[in-house]
């Protein structure tokens, strides 16, 4: 079965001055090229180091667990994963990635409690909800797969059995600790997922002024979000918006006022912004940077957009796609 990690790009700031951050940006960087160069044991001893005098420091601590899963020591990265949920329960990446070192050991069961939990904290977090996907697909091959046992003259199971083996067959080789662990980036550590044959492939816009309005829409939502011009920011999402996890428009409303509104300071930047139109309909993926009083938070987000006379209005949001 394959499952995604994304790696945990939060750093919670407690308060450090500009020079202690850019120092502790430095710190993760540098473990971060360790990883990605193979050099685990020198990583692994950047990151005690640095630990030892900062010990509950979320970002380290998860690339400590990304560091464990790459040298093949589950245990001990299920331990730091488990031990983050529990001092950072806001934090939705470092139980996605404790989901899939369950769904590596085959405990499908505490891999699907893992990834409700992640999408408890973060609705829009794309990623998880493709890992349950995944593990209910499991689960229910495992409970075909004993139906079988069961009951061998059961016409009606084989079919099923063999449509979910099939799309596992479809997907990316079966996950291991070393081969999906993540390195500490935003970006999925497994192979990207080609689009169905049968996927429509979005026409070119006629001119750049689609996607120069597009731009602007969502600069303009970043800025109401920053400035907590509640009216302009729910103003940026149309009638037809779909909040995350089926919730309910006015309870998600309720939500972002609860969230943005008690805080003192908002920061909410874009970069490597990519926008594709296909006529009265947009698709916008971007790096988003959002500080907040305590919270620094890196993250991909992708917004899809229509058009409404003359303003692009968001219908959908998520977050690490």
């Amino acid at each position: 079965m394959r499952m995604r990690q994304l790696a945990l790009a939060t750093l919670v700031a407690l308060g450090l001055g500009t020079s202690a951050a850019w120092a502790q940006a430095d710190d993760y960087s540098e473990v971060n090229r360790l990883v990605r160069a193979g050099q685990l044991n020198e990583a692994m001893y950047k990151a005690d180091q640095y630990l030892a005098g900062k010990p509950r420091d979320p970002q380290m601590r998860f690339l400590k667990g990304v560091i464990q899963t790459e040298s093949g020591k589950t245990a001990d990265a299920i331990a730091t994963f488990a031990k983050l949920t529990e001092d950072y329960p806001e934090l939705p990446e470092p139980y996605n990635n404790l989901a899939v070192l369950y769904a590596v050991q085959s405990q499908f069961d505490k891999a699907r409690a893992a990834l409700e939990m992640a999408i408890r904290t973060n609705p829009s977090y794309a990623t998880a909800h493709e890992n349950l996907g995944d593990v209910y697909a499991k689960l229910a091959s495992q409970a075909y797969s004993k139906a079988l046992q069961l009951d061998a003259g059961n016409a009606g199971v084989a079919p099923k059995l063999s449509l979910i083996r099939n799309l596992f067959a479809v997907g990316a080789p079966a996950a291991n600790g070393a081969s999906t662990a993540a390195a500490a980036t935003t970006q999925a550590a497994s192979a990207p997922r080609p689009a169905p044959a049968s996927a429509p492939v979005p026409a070119p816009s006629a001119s750049g002024d689609a996607q120069r309005e597009v731009e602007a829409a969502i600069m303009a939502w970043a800025n109401a979000w920053s400035s907590r011009n509640m009216a302009s920011y729910l103003g940026a999402y149309g009638p037809d918006f779909a909040p995350p996890g089926g919730q309910a428009r006015g309870a998600w409303e309720a939500e972002r006022r609860a969230r943005i509104e008690p805080r003192s300071r908002i920061g909410v930047e874009v970069s490597d912004l990519s926008i594709t139109v296909n006529a009265d309909r947009a698709t916008a993926r971007f790096r988003q940077d959002y500080t907040s009083d305590n919270l620094d938070v890196t993250s991909r987000k992708t917004l899809e957009m229509v058009k409404s006379g003359n303003r692009w209005l968001i219908v959908r949001e998520s977050t690490g796609s």
